[in-house]
């Protein structure tokens, strides 16, 4: 079954990422020492956007 032409996403309409997912964020923030993964818990990290190219 193929999709409607409606549906498709066009390979401009894919752009970048806005947040990071849970692992990248905590590798992201406990790089720049924001964080310790051992002493904070899972709730409450903050989002973090991702650098443009």
């Amino acid at each position: 079954m193929s999709l409607d032409r409606s549906l498709r996403v066009s390979a401009g309409m894919a752009g970048t990422r806005s947040v990071l997912t849970r692992a990248e964020r905590i590798a992201k923030l406990a790089a720049d020492r924001k964080i310790d993964p051992a002493k904070n818990g899972a709730l409450g990290i903050p989002k973090t956007r991702v650098g443009k190219a």
